[in-house]
């Protein structure tokens, strides 16, 4: 069973940066994804980046390339965010599993409790 565990999370002014970190626990399964989520008030959960802890391999939401960057270190990974914008207010989650559809909510397994991200 897999524990994730967010920080990092806070406000910040439009244009400034935060570091989101998850740190995993009784993680030992080299061929899951990590990710990130996030929600905002009245909208779905939507991926904002996901990482293949085995293959290296990235993928980012179109609203989000070029701003936020996903690392992996050990147990623990890393949402560079960096450009915020107001509509990148939302509650974020780390998330775990071996998803078919990797930007795809419904096909991870672990999450996080989520930290808050405000942006104005």
């Amino acid at each position: 069973h897999v524990q994730l565990v967010e920080s990092g999370g806070g406000s910040v002014q439009v244009g400034g940066s935060l570091r989101l970190s998850c740190s995993a626990a009784g993680y030992s399964d080299a061929s899951y994804w990590m990710g990130w989520f996030r929600q905002a008030p009245g909208k779905e959960r939507e991926a904002v980046a996901v990482l293949g802890t085995r293959s290296g391999n990235r993928v980012y939401a179109d609203s989000v390339k070029g701003r936020f960057t996903i690392s992996q270190y050990g147990a623990r990974n890393t949402l560079q965010m960096n450009s915020l914008k107001p509509e990148d207010t939302a509650r974020y989650y780390c998330a775990a599993g071996r998803p078919g559809n990797k930007m795809a909510a419904s096909e991870y397994t672990f999450w996080g409790q989520g930290t808050q991200v405000t942006v104005s």
